[in-house]
């Protein structure tokens, strides 16, 4: 090794050490937020372990590492040098949820980010309209006038007990039906998938999303009934909130499932109705 290179590690880690006791002085007398030490100076997000360091000691977030070869701070060059002094900080350190700004309240640690994030109430909407070709995402007070504004084919039904008239099921391919029904002064969005499973042999899946959170969602229950001559398929359930989509109930048929078969026995001429009745659940 030489003397050039020597110094150099040398200086990184007395910066590494002095940058840890740093932190863990400002943790001990409140002066400052702790994890604004392990904001990224690239993306301002926070660099969470593995954190990694230029040679000067300056810390980027993992993403960054990945896009970047010279450090933003110094333009220095971003080895492999791990900051376990600032990694082992982190573990004791409580970060705000990435939807801070959206209004989540939570900070956690580290290793609890990741899952609370993936299913926080605060993060944004996705489109609900099955299928993956609108992109659209914004807050939940903005999904009615997203729907009402890009799927104008939609059709609204007000009331409690309404038919969703599902047209022409022997349609070739996955096919998805779809209609909102408004009641409760809340509007669900009701829909029918068609998946081809094996060759010619298909599967329906029926199910009800609250345009909701998920706290709101368990205040209510739906009902999907299928009727024909001498029988009766009835789901009942508590409608899931749009955060988490019809394709999570569908993966673990969570939701009204049948065959082609079946759906032949209730079909008329091709057209499937099936009655959905919403009600509140009763508060205890």
């Amino acid at each position: 090794m030489s003397a050039k290179q020597s110094t150099s590690g040398t200086k990184a880690r007395s910066q590494m050490a002095s940058v840890a006791a740093a932190a863990i002085s400002a943790a001990g007398n409140g002066a400052m937020d702790l994890a604004s030490y392990f904001k990224c100076p690239a993306c301002f997000d926070y660099a969470l372990p593995p954190i990694m360091q230029c040679q000067s000691g300056h810390i980027v977030c993992k993403s960054c590492r990945t896009k970047h070869t010279l450090c933003p701070t110094c333009r220095g060059h971003i080895g492999n040098i791990r900051n376990l002094a600032m990694d082992k900080v982190a573990a004791t350190v409580n970060f705000p949820c990435k939807y801070a700004n959206n209004g989540c309240p939570c900070t956690l640690l580290h290793t609890e980010k990741p899952e609370h994030e993936e299913t926080c109430e605060f993060r944004p909407y996705c489109c609900p309209c099955p299928g993956a070709s609108c992109k659209w995402q914004g807050g939940l007070e903005h999904v009615m006038p997203h729907l009402m504004s890009s799927h104008k084919s939609i059709t609204t039904l007000n009331g409690e007990d309404i038919v969703f008239l599902a047209t022409d099921i022997n349609l070739p391919g996955a096919v998805d039906w779809v209609m909102m029904q408004s009641c409760f002064g809340h509007n669900f969005m009701l829909v029918l998938e068609k998946q081809e499973k094996v060759e010619g042999q298909h599967m329906f899946y029926a199910i009800v999303q609250l345009i909701g959170t998920r706290k709101q969602a368990e205040n209510f229950a739906y009902r999907l009934e299928l009727n024909g001559p001498r029988r009766r398929l009835t789901w009942e359930a508590t409608p899931r909130s749009i955060h988490d989509g019809v394709q999570s109930a569908i993966s673990a048929s969570d939701c009204l499932v049948f065959d082609t078969n079946i759906a032949q026995l209730f079909a008329d001429h091709g057209n499937l109705g099936i009655n959905v009745t919403i009600s509140m659940c009763s508060m205890t």
